[in-house]
């Protein structure tokens, strides 16, 4: 007779053992050794193997061999180039992909890690920066003792954590409300659960401690020097107060009316209200020391004034040009880049799509920032449409979630081909042709074009958000030397060829996050510091609570939810709804204080500058 019963009793159980394993690889600790994932992975996948062809069977044990030698620093040079064709014989010969796959891992980490093989096969240790650290803090791109502020938020000393983010981050509230949270994406408590809500925590302190309402730490004595900063934004702010900190005496030279760079004019107000970006800048500016000059643009005449009257430059002007795409028909009336409506948002100048048909190209967050803008607008139909699926779009998962539940429809898989006009210049349509998706190219699935009919969007109103562009060309015309438009700096962000220029933010790595600029901008004020001839110390006026026992008890992450969409989409007012005291309590508790109990007590165990 036929059964019902899964053949192996233990399917189900095993699904339950994976899941605790799933978490342990998501929660691997940054500064890890290489070698020490590379066998964790093949053992697995020798343990995966059904036993079948032999390349798999005894081939991956052969290879964990070889490479626990490696990695106990017991092998030489020969050892290496046997892993090598081994492994190469393994991924051609085996009938299956657990074979192969583990055959193409071990090639691929032998060219990946050459230096990290190489370093114990010759020196019998792993290389220099190897070693576990205190996750978020090393995953924050500006290494914010994140353990200490939980903690204060913990002890109810909201006051207490701002002044610990802004020991190396000035500016709190705009990573409250809009940063990407690198910091979470390794959080130890994914053994147990899942990743702390950090960004929630950061939101809740700076609620009931507004920035501008916490005093800020007294300014060093003056040390004489002057510093230029080009560009009021997060990394040249962020610059601006820890050099003003030191003793320095800065001017900023804004181009714009105001200060926020593409905080404001690229972050609509429904993510980041106005007043609360107002904040920060207060507290910035309330440090002393700083002189902003307002719409002040530098052109390379400027530029050798600065060099000729200032002790030290930070070039932070940002990506602020929009892209555009190479389409028949992009010279339509109603086509404009995603950067030219934000920026008019910044200045408080809100569209009026009011039956309008809206299309945004793009799969971003400024593309779902154009979208969700749209729809406050009062614009009849929003579509995104993008060349790639869902799951191969850069924006952040909650944004397109959100986007979703606010009306936006997404048409994937459709490239854009032309703009329709019609007969008095202005947008009709976009067309769009059919995609496919294809082989992994640079770590996505690259889109071909599908044998089908193009597909046409009635559209008033096209908005593209295919990326920024950074304006070097005067700085360039200076001396400053540039890379396919950006900057080109040594680690330590000063500007080649000169000594007392540097650069950092999106100007330098191109368009990226918030927090990577403020994570510059602090690493360059340290540099100029330097450069000056000091080496200050700053202090941030706060102690780093004692860790409470760890809470082992598995409990649920509390996430920030968002008001009804059929509400928050008819206004620019803030979207999220503030966590109460007991879900931040709960939420603070599940923090393992790595710090104190975990690698952070370890000499290098910390990221901690400034």
């Amino acid at each position: 007779m036929l059964s019902v019963a899964p053949k192996s009793a233990y399917d189900s159980r095993i699904a339950d053992v994976l899941g605790p394993f799933q978490r342990r690889i998501e929660a691997m600790p940054p500064g890890t050794c290489p070698i020490t994932v590379q066998l964790m992975l093949l053992e697995t996948g020798g343990a995966q193997t059904c036993g079948k062809c032999v390349p798999c069977r005894d081939g991956i044990p052969q290879l964990a061999a070889l490479m626990r030698s490696v990695l106990n620093c017991e092998a030489d040079e020969s050892t290496l180039d046997t892993m090598r064709q081994l492994a190469q014989m393994v991924k051609d010969t085996s009938d299956c992909a657990i074979g192969y796959e583990a055959g193409k891992m071990v090639l691929e980490g032998l060219d990946a890690f050459a230096e990290e093989y190489q370093s114990h096969v010759q020196n019998k240790m792993c290389a220099e920066g190897v070693g576990q650290t205190v996750p978020c803090e090393t995953k924050c791109p500006a290494h914010v003792n994140i353990p200490a502020y939980i903690g204060l938020v913990l002890e109810g000393d909201c006051e207490g954590a701002v002044k610990m983010i802004r020991k190396n981050n000035p500016w709190p509230t705009a990573c409250a409300l809009i940063c990407e949270h690198p910091c979470e994406a390794r959080c130890r408590r994914t053994l147990i659960d899942a990743p702390l809500n950090i960004r929630g925590i950061k939101k809740y302190a700076v609620d009931n401690a507004p920035a501008d309402t916490v005093p800020v730490p007294k300014r060093l004595p003056d040390s004489g020097r002057k510093v230029a900063v080009v560009g009021g934004g997060p990394s040249g702010l962020t610059c601006a107060y820890y050099l003003a900190l030191m003793g320095h005496q800065v001017t900023v030279y804004e181009g714009r009316k105001k200060l926020g760079g593409m905080m404001r004019y690229g972050i609509p107000a429904y993510r980041f209200p106005r007043e609360r970006i107002d904040q920060d800048i207060r507290a910035i500016l309330s440090v002393g020391g700083i002189d902003v000059r307002y719409e002040s643009i530098i052109d390379d005449v400027e530029m050798a004034r600065l060099s000729y009257d200032y002790d030290a430059i930070y070039v932070a002007v940002g990506a602020q040009g929009g892209k555009s795409l190479k389409l028949d028909g992009v010279d339509a009336n109603g086509v404009m880049s995603a950067v030219q409506l934000l920026e008019r948002i910044g200045d408080g100048d809100y569209p009026d799509f009011s039956g309008k048909k809206v299309v945004v190209i793009g799969g971003g967050n400024v593309a779902m920032d154009c979208a969700r803008t749209s729809v406050r607008a009062g614009a009849e139909e929003v579509t995104v449409a993008y060349r790639r699926r869902i799951e191969d779009m850069t924006a952040l998962h909650e944004e397109i979630e959100g986007a979703m539940s606010e009306g936006v429809e997404f048409m994937t898989l459709q490239s854009p081909l032309r703009i329709e006009k019609d007969e008095d210049g202005n947008v009709a349509a976009l067309i769009c042709q059919p995609q496919y998706i294809g082989a992994v190219k640079r770590g996505r699935p690259a889109p071909v074009d599908a044998n089908k009919p193009t597909l046409r969007l009635e559209a008033d109103i096209i908005l593209i958000a295919v990326g920024q562009d950074i304006h070097s060309a005067p700085f360039e015309k200076f001396g400053m030397k540039a890379e396919r438009t950006r900057f080109i700096a040594d680690e330590n962000l000063r500007a080649e060829g000169f000594e007392n220029i540097f650069v950092g933010g999106d100007c330098q790595t191109g368009p990226k996050s918030a927090i990577m600029a403020i994570g510059a901008g602090k690493v360059a004020a340290r540099n100029i510091d330097e450069y000056l001839g000091f080496h200050h110390k700053l202090d941030p006026e706060v102690e780093v609570p004692k860790a409470r026992p760890n809470v082992r008890e598995a409990y649920g992450r509390v996430n920030i939810v968002e008001r009804p969409a059929r509400e928050r989409g008819r206004d620019f007012d803030h979207i999220e709804i503030p966590l109460c005291e007991e879900e931040i309590m709960q939420e603070c508790s599940r923090c393992l204080r790595c710090d104190a109990f975990g690698c952070g007590v370890l000499e290098g165990g910390r990221v901690q500058y400034v």
